[in-house]
């Protein structure tokens, strides 16, 4: 279902009252704002780490709490006037463990990376070795990235996939696991279209000793509706984003158990941050609210059935699809069949209306696109209109001229805020 606004409109313009306010104050920002509207609602949206956030959710972003600085946790807080701040984040973290079954919750991270790097901060001390999924093969840039914090504090080895299958080789993984003992492992990538082994990767850190780190920024949402394997029973602390397909606000979330709670707590305040964004936290809350609700639980299905149709349809416009399709959001294929590489792809794909990254291929120094599926099942395509979509990816790679108006007609019968 797409999603609706909630908002009351201005009887004098037609737009909601706190943006007409905007539009007075000041018409620069106004007029970019209406602009990234227009942007998203005249293309496609197929980029794998986007969605679209409910009113609900924007309400919140927008709200007082925006004005309140809340240092510290619910109950010991470095500010006076905190009490609907600690009402906020006690809804978000109760709403977050039961929605994935941890016995632990934290809000705060103010991004996907902020959590990632709290988890290492919780667990790891500089020059401790990491064992993570390699950059070529999908890793984040904090899975070892040189240019990140996380390859100048840490000594990471990466592994990789089948270069047949392009599946996770966990045969690397237990023989580099026991190779180097490391700290600790991270599953997880920003590419990876299978469900990772969360049971194996348990084991194998067992066997050396290792924590388990999940970085499930990805899947967290299809992981909310039941559309993916849960890592909470199996990690000692899950890493994820409140964005993506969970469409909440962009910001970060942390899951561990009892044991762990405190030092991941004090490894996000006073470690790595500062006071919370409590707007945020409360649109966190408002997204985990909406998660829990059936209608999200079919969502989630939809969008990886979609993913599904439309990796298969890709593939009959003659992209290589990477590990012959997907079981959960995101799609990774290959345009060389077509004649171009990535970067020409998603060039051309703009200039069409499609909207999409491009990622590294499990094979060589090529480079493929990613796309996924949350933000226009969100709109509501389904599963008919991938196999259209996937015939205009195609044509606009190919060069064909005519593509632009016809995103504009799909994208007009399916606006993300109608209204």
């Amino acid at each position: 279902m797409p999603v609706t606004h909630a908002a009351a409109p201005s009887a004098a313009d037609g737009l909601p009252q706190d943006f007409g306010a905007l539009l007075h104050e000041d018409p620069e920002i106004a007029g970019v704002l209406l602009a990234e509207l227009d942007r998203q609602s005249g293309t496609l949206q197929l980029t794998a780490a986007e969605n679209f956030a409910s009113p609900a959710v924007l309400a919140a972003l927008g709200s007082p709490l925006a004005n309140k600085y809340a240092e510290g946790y619910p109950g010991s807080r470095h500010h006076g006037g905190c009490a609907q701040a600690d009402a906020a984040e006690r809804i978000a973290v109760q709403r977050a463990t039961a929605l994935f079954g941890a016995e632990h919750a934290n809000v705060q991270p103010h991004s996907g990376s902020s959590a990632v790097l709290a988890a290492y901060a919780a667990l790891l001390r500089p020059g401790d070795t990491v064992l993570a999924m390699g950059l070529p093969y999908g890793g984040h840039l904090t899975h070892g990235s040189p240019a990140n914090f996380s390859g100048r504090w840490f000594g990471f080895i990466g592994y990789g996939v089948d270069p047949e299958s392009g599946l996770i080789d966990y045969a690397q993984v237990r023989a580099l696991a026991r190779a180097h003992r490391p700290k600790a492992i991270v599953s997880g990538s920003i590419s990876y279209p299978r469900h990772p082994d969360h049971e194996l990767f348990r084991e194998i850190c067992d066997e050396v000793g290792a924590y388990l780190i999940a970085d499930s920024a990805h899947p967290m949402g299809l992981i909310a509706g039941g559309a993916a394997p849960s890592p909470v029973p199996y990690a000692d602390v899950v890493c994820a984003t409140t964005h993506k397909v969970l469409r909440g606000p962009r910001g970060g979330m942390l899951l561990c158990g009892a044991e762990l709670a405190e030092r991941v707590d004090r490894a996000v305040f006073p470690f790595t941050q500062g006071g919370a964004q409590m707007h945020t936290v409360a649109a966190k809350a408002v997204a985990f609210g909406e998660a829990a609700a059936p209608s999200f639980a079919a969502y989630a299905h939809r969008v990886v059935a979609h993913a599904r149709e439309l990796a298969a349809d890709l593939g009959d416009e003659g992209f290589e699809v990477t590990t012959g399709g997907t079981d959960t959001h995101l799609i990774v294929a290959d345009p060389a069949p077509l004649g171009v590489d990535g970067p020409t792809a998603r060039a051309r794909l703009a200039a069409a209306g499609i909207v999409l990254d491009t990622c590294a291929l499990p094979h060589g120094d090529a480079r493929g696109i990613r796309l996924g599926t949350a933000a226009v099942t969100t709109q509501g395509l389904d599963e008919r209109d991938m196999a259209r979509l996937a015939v205009l990816i195609g044509a606009a790679v190919r060069g064909e001229g005519d593509v632009l108006d016809r995103v504009r007609e799909l994208a007009a019968l399916h606006p993300p805020y109608p209204g």
